[in-house]
């Protein structure tokens, strides 16, 4: 858990798989590869590149590039082998033009939010120095490394080091890592905003453009041991899962108003914190795919996939999405937890002109668990007067005096299986005592906070409020019996046969996606019809999913997995005695 390199009560994911026979939700899902194909540990990986004169060890931000070198260097030596290292941090312009660079994108005196960059990563190097490098070798083996190796053009094996997003954030909160072209750690808050706005991007675009001239894909996130799989056997893997299924790594987080059901539900969780608030059960940018061979464990950001193999994953919208992946599940954990702050998200054009995100965050609240005097908060009350209502936030915000929200806000009862819409600009928090699967578009940083409950954040600080940017974006006119009509939404029975219905969970006109709910007894076969499929098992214990290649796996209660489009059809078999669901999103 926490370490001088790490600051998290999450445990670091293990190099092997854990010996568990027992069924339930997986905290480690992986992608069978066949045997002898991941190895571990840097002995192995120095056996594999000793005969190679150049090696470059590109990658990601939040590498240990020291700790890396002082082990793999020892394991070449105990096999007789002189190295010459070279590091390509040298080249990066001074610190003072990186950081005129990338003041554009970084919000100015805003805490939170900043605007997508259009910097590429060769944008932070002195293209002088980066020649130089390139041509300064030895008679040894010379190994090129740092992130942007790959840009000194020189030819070699290539090797590319990942690190899954959740340990880059545990590493920025103990200081051991920096932004990109910074040698020290600022405040995590402050790196996350630029890692999340600038290098992020930067770095996934360099992924992109070298994805197919890759080596060996390595996993460098547990300090002094490493995973890694040959090239070819990594986007092979990738292209049997465009066409069959996957289910990303999730990850858990604390959070001021937390709850208990996932420390409750969900096994080999550290017990020993305050509460977990929420789960990225699905939300691209920040999850990793887990490859497996042999028990062995090897995971690489979601985003490898994409660019390899997009089209095949999202079908008919790979046009409108590009490489990005359009859809997010995570939970919202509140059971004898707090509510939620009181929120809005950004509208389409004022995500556009202020964040240059290509698309906003149109989320539903499907309520997977709830107790019975579980609610949520959805929509304005009749006649609210805005000016009013921003009077009352900005004097609780600065005197720390509560509201009576129920004055403004409208707070419905909410109880397993409802589905609440919460289109851009509309009102909502989660009450307490609900286990929300939320459904959404992908981007999910974008919360306007304007009503916090006068509470500090977990480190003691108060929780940043957004209430002008929630006022430019509120929709007052979703008040009233305009919430209850059109945001709670009706279930409509779309088919039915033997032992299984479908239903659909109708969505508001300005979200990007639908929402079926699958009901069976014994199986069902689904068509994709060309598009990629979000699902998550809400009712029953187990069903497994087998696929016209023949592949099958096994999904238990409250797991989330992915359907891509290429696979065409797929069965679902139930292994529950008692009735299963299965919701399912899709881009509309």
């Amino acid at each position: 858990m926490n370490t001088p390199h790490r600051h998290s009560s999450q445990f670091v994911m293990p190099a092997q798989k854990p010996a568990d026979d027992s069924a339930g939700y997986d905290i480690f899902p992986s992608f069978p590869l066949q045997e002898g194909v991941i190895y571990r540990q840097f002995q192995s990986l120095a056996a594999h590149i000793k005969n190679h004169r150049v090696v470059i060890i590109d990658g990601y931000i939040g590498v240990l590039w020291d700790e890396l070198k002082e082990h793999l260097n020892e394991a070449l030596e105990n096999l007789a082998v002189e190295t010459y290292w070279v590091d390509v941090s040298h080249a990066f312009k001074p610190l003072v033009e990186i950081e005129f660079l990338v003041e554009p994108f970084l919000g100015g005196a805003d805490p939170l939010f900043g605007s997508r960059t259009d910097l590429q990563l060769s944008d932070f190097f002195d293209v002088v120095k980066l020649k130089k490098i390139a041509s300064d070798r030895s008679g040894f083996m010379t190994i090129l490394y740092g992130s942007g190796a790959f840009l000194t053009g020189v030819k070699g094996l290539n090797i590319y080091v990942d690190l899954p997003k959740n340990e880059i954030q545990y590493r920025s909160r103990a200081g051991s890592v920096a932004n990109l072209g910074c040698s020290i750690a600022q405040d995590p808050k402050k790196m996350y905003k630029r890692f999340y706005f600038v290098d992020w991007i930067v770095l996934n675009r360099h992924k992109e453009q070298f994805i197919d001239h890759v080596d060996v894909f390595a996993d460098a996130q547990r300090p002094g041991e490493i995973t890694w799989a040959a090239g070819n056997s990594v986007r092979a893997t990738f292209d049997a899962m465009a066409v069959n299924y996957f289910r990303v790594r999730p990850w858990f987080e604390p959070g001021t108003w937390g709850g208990e059901w996932i420390k409750n539900h969900i096994r080999g969780l550290n017990p020993l914190v305050p509460n977990y608030a929420w789960s990225f059960e699905l939300i691209s940018p920040e999850n990793g795919l887990i490859l497996e061979s042999e028990g062995n464990l090897l995971e690489l950001s979601f985003d490898w996939l994409m660019y390899r193999n997009a089209s095949q994953v999202l079908g008919h919208c790979h046009q409108r999405f590009g490489n990005e992946f359009p859809i997010r599940f995570d939970f919202l954990d509140t059971f004898a937890g707090g509510n939620l702050s009181v929120q809005c998200h950004p509208r389409r054009e004022y995500m556009s002109a202020n964040f240059g995100e290509h698309f906003t965050q149109e989320e539903t609240y499907y309520i997977l668990d709830a107790a019975p005097d579980a609610s949520v908060f959805l929509g304005f009350a009749d006649n609210i007067d805005p000016v009013e209502f921003r009077e009352a936030l900005e004097t609780s915000a600065l005197e720390q005096s509560p509201i009576e929200i129920e004055k403004y806000v409208q707070k419905h009862p909410s109880k397993k299986h409802d589905h609440f819409l919460i289109p851009p600009g509309t009102i909502h928090a989660s009450g307490v005592n609900n286990l929300v699967l939320e459904i959404s578009s992908t981007p999910y940083i974008f919360t306007f906070k304007l009503y916090d409950w006068i509470r500090p954040d977990l480190d003691g600080k108060p929780r940043q409020l957004n209430i002008t940017r929630g006022m430019d974006n509120l929709h007052f006119e979703y008040s009233g019996d305009f919430v209850t009509n059109e945001l709670i939404a009706k279930p409509v029975l779309l088919k039915e046969g033997r032992n299984w219905k479908m239903w659909h969970l109708p969505t508001h006109p300005d979200h990007l996606f639908s929402v079926h709910r699958y009901e069976f007894t014994r199986e069902i076969t689904i068509a994709t019809d060309g598009r990629c499929h979000v699902l998550s098992l809400v009712e029953g214990s187990a069903v497994v999913v087998c696929t016209k290649s023949g592949m099958q796996q096994r999904f238990s209660y409250a797991e989330t997995f992915v359907i891509p489009a290429a696979a065409g059809s797929y069965r679902v078999i139930n292994e529950s005695p008692e009735l299963a669901m299965l919701v399912m999103a899709f881009v509309k």
